[in-house]
């Protein structure tokens, strides 16, 4: 890292700080739908499959974006990207408020999506400002952005009572024009970039950032951040339709306690990064799956009518998650999941330092993708099965495939780097590769 050799303390300070706040109301931008969404629905009489689709949208351009933005990222910058990104997304915020009908609505979601596109930029931006050893506590605050989602599910429903939503689109729009022009003038080329401009190395091509993307490691990372980001980002949309529906609260009350869930699975990446820099991102992952699948397991059961057949008569009793246990238990999975997205981006600059964008910008579409399929899949559950809580049973199953995977790929790779050990060895955290057959063979 010596690009790093005079950056200052305050260039690091004020990139990320910069960069945050940017991704921050990205962020927010990005998760709109999740509350005009509702008052859309109920302007066109929308089903749940509908209003799926339409949440999700969004998520999809944010997601397939990524990867190219990401390929840019490595090879023309984070700032230039960044600000340009931000400046072309106000303008597709804007022109939402304009359009009337469903297929316009739909097209308009996909131009509002290219907020989500911010992270591939932003992760690659920051972490080349800081030295490994401190890139995950960097990236876990830069990951605090997230909390874009809880802003817009905590304010956006009293903008929308008091000005209309067209209207809350445009106020968006205008923030994130304003954010795109703060962010151009307060910060400055990254160290790698600017080397590599002083030096006159040539671009490298798109093929050449994508070639890590052939092992089957980046892919194992991509579906851990399916659950942990994209059913974050799915949850946070979904969540203010299922209060109202099976709580039957309010939409600013419904917001209100959806932002509960999206604030600690936004705040505590930080301490993610922190502890998986300190302990280990493997042990954090485990800690978040099994916490998961803990929540999920309650969450997951609907409310059940029982009849047990007594001495003196039939007995009824009822099962069902209240209202405070149950957004206890949202709390609760955004936090260790926020731990989780941390996790699993300390990975990626520490296995491929020269692909930071190309692997980031994978990991983090398939992670988005995560959030545009399951808001669909949980309106067509809705509307097919019939049970409100077929979305934590749909989560619940993921959590399960991602955690058993995880831990026998770790197993896999521990008797092959170290054939004379048995029994359950901790792995050391990571183990680059020498070369690219060593990293192919090794999960």
């Amino acid at each position: 890292m010596h690009e790093l050799e005079g950056v200052t303390k305050a260039q690091q300070t004020r990139s990320l700080i910069v960069s945050t706040v940017a991704f921050t109301v990205c962020f927010a931008v990005w998760t709109i739908f999740s509350i005009i969404g509702i008052k859309i629905k109920q302007n066109l009489g929308l089903n749940d499959t509908e209003f799926g689709l339409l949440v999700a949208t969004p998520v999809l351009t944010g997601s397939l974006s990524r990867i190219f933005l990401g390929i840019w990222t490595d090879q023309y910058g984070g700032r230039i990207v960044y600000f340009l990104l931000m400046l072309t997304t106000s303008v597709a915020v804007w022109m939402l408020s304009t359009v009337t009908t469903y297929p316009m609505y739909l097209l308009a979601a996909l131009g509002v999506g290219l907020a989500g596109g911010s992270f591939a930029v932003g992760i690659a931006y920051v972490s080349r400002w800081f030295e490994k050893e401190r890139q995950g506590t960097a990236l876990g605050i830069f990951g605090m952005g997230n909390v874009g989602a809880a802003i817009t599910n905590f304010g956006a429903p009293f903008l929308l009572v008091a000005f209309g939503w067209e209207n809350v689109a445009k106020i968006y729009a205008v923030i994130l024009f304003a954010m795109a022009l703060i962010f151009w003038f307060t910060t400055e080329e990254d160290p790698s970039t600017k080397a590599r401009k002083d030096s006159g190395e040539k671009i490298r091509p798109a093929l050449m950032q994508l070639e890590p993307l052939k092992f089957m490691r980046v892919w194992r990372f991509a579906t851990y951040y399916f659950f942990v980001f994209g059913g974050y980002v799915a949850l946070a949309l979904w969540l203010p339709r299922y209060y109202i529906g099976v709580y039957h609260l309010n939409i600013t009350t419904a917001g209100m306690l959806a932002a509960c869930y999206a604030l600690p699975g936004s705040i505590f990446r930080a301490l993610g990064g922190w502890l998986s820099d300190k302990y280990g991102a493997r042990k954090v992952m485990y800690w978040t799956f099994i916490s998961s699948l803990a929540c999920l397991f309650v969450m997951s059961y609907p409310a059940t009518d029982y009849i047990v057949h007594g001495i003196e008569g039939p007995i009824k009793f009822t099962l069902a998650t209240g209202l405070i246990p149950f957004v206890f238990l949202t709390i609760v999975l955004g936090f260790f999941m926020s731990l989780g997205k941390a996790a699993v981006y300390k990975h990626i600059p520490a296995y491929y330092p020269d692909h930071v964008g190309a692997v980031g910008g994978l990991v983090g579409m398939i992670g988005g993708l995560g959030g545009f399929v399951l808001p669909v899949c949980f309106g067509a559950m809705n509307d097919l099965i019939g049970i409100w809580t077929s979305c934590f049973m749909l989560l619940f199953v993921i959590v399960a495939v991602s955690l058993t995977w995880m831990h026998f790929s770790i197993i896999m790779t521990e008797k092959k780097l170290h054939p004379e050990l048995r029994g359950p060895k901790v792995l050391p955290e990571i183990v680059p590769a020498s070369t690219d057959d060593d990293e192919a063979n090794y999960p």
